[in-house]
């Protein structure tokens, strides 16, 4: 009986768990215009820096994208896009905590992956 509780309540919790980060991932357009990141990207085509939908490309398949891109959210960086940016680097984000970050990864590699147009 105890087994059956535990599958049970883990299923719950899954779900919940799921529900809970599609909520905040619903969220995170609002929270990247906040933070200015529509200032310099857009969902499909280049303004500063390159499109979501090209980032999501670029990352497809790639289990160390999220951490990795929370980083330079956060730390900013230069030289992955210089060919389409023309070296313009993307200023580090401090103030953007690791949580939020997160979520704007999460998000933008939820785009549909498109490559880069020739």
């Amino acid at each position: 009986m105890f087994r059956k509780r535990s599958r049970i309540f883990g299923a719950a919790f899954a779900c919940l768990v799921f529900t809970v980060s599609d909520a905040q991932a619903d969220g995170a357009p609002e929270l990247m215009q906040g933070a200015g990141c529509m200032a310099c990207h857009s969902v499909d085509k280049k303004l500063v820096g390159p499109a979501f939908s090209w980032i999501a490309y670029r990352y497809k398949g790639d289990k160390s994208a999220v951490p990795k891109l929370t980083k330079k959210i956060q730390a900013g960086g230069a030289g992955n896009w210089n060919a389409l940016t023309g070296g313009v680097p993307m200023p580090p984000h401090p103030q953007i905590s690791v949580e939020q970050a997160t979520i704007m990864v999460k998000w933008i590699l939820s785009q549909k992956p498109v490559p880069v147009p020739k």
